[in-house]
């Protein structure tokens, strides 16, 4: 069974050739996410996979902090900002919890696709707080499984996953449903002001939420 950051590192040059399922969603929940940022933010992404994203909001902050605990995720990151030439990106091969990542305060963290990744869920967003400034933002968007509704999918999905664990072929997941999602970030310090799913099935929750 591999670890995590072995695991996205055999899946990194993959990843970076796949297309975005759902560009609309995706389009759409970049634009919520610019509209929440300024130009004087400094920004943290966690989970940043070979940001793509990051390099997409560049533009509308300060600096943007891009982490994730693959090394091969984050060379290729750094690969595109080059060619981009975009400077204000600095790439951090580090997890949630790891010294490398600077302290901050940050005016907003960014959580993209991997919230439901953590085994720690709770113990990570009480860690996402400690790195904002007083009323900062935690943006994320996050897979998340329905309830009794769970389309046959997921409910597929839920029931291999542990056998591709064991053979290599996949991380932790954790499919837990919305409400569970909110309340632990509620829970975590935060006030939620905003929520959405994008795409709606199987769901895929945009959050944004205040440090209180």
């Amino acid at each position: 069974m591999k670890n995590a950051a072995e695991f996205w590192d055999q899946a990194a040059r993959k990843y970076a050739k796949s297309s975005i399922a759902d560009m609309k969603s995706y389009t759409y929940t970049l634009e919520r996410t610019r509209s929440y940022l300024s130009s004087d933010d400094n920004v943290l992404e966690v989970g940043c996979g070979t940001g793509s994203t990051a390099l997409l909001l560049a533009g509308n902050v300060r600096q943007i902090t891009a982490s994730d605990i693959s090394a091969n995720m984050i060379s290729i990151g750094s690969g595109k900002a080059q060619e981009q030439g975009i400077s204000n990106v600095k790439f951090v091969t580090a997890g949630l919890f790891d010294s490398d990542i600077e302290s901050g305060p940050y005016d907003v963290v960014l959580a993209f696709n991997m919230l439901h990744l953590l085994e720690d869920l709770p113990g990570a967003i009480q860690r996402i707080n400690g790195l904002l400034k007083s009323d900062g933002l935690f943006i994320s968007k996050t897979i998340c499984g329905s309830g009794p509704g769970m389309p046959l999918k997921l409910r597929i999905m839920k029931l291999i996953i542990p056998i591709m664990q064991w053979i290599g072929k996949a991380p932790y997941v954790n499919l837990m449903e919305i409400t569970t999602l909110e309340e632990t970030i509620s829970a975590g310090g935060f006030k939620i002001i905003e929520t959405g799913n994008y795409p709606a099935s199987p769901p895929s929750r945009y959050v944004v939420a205040r440090k209180v």
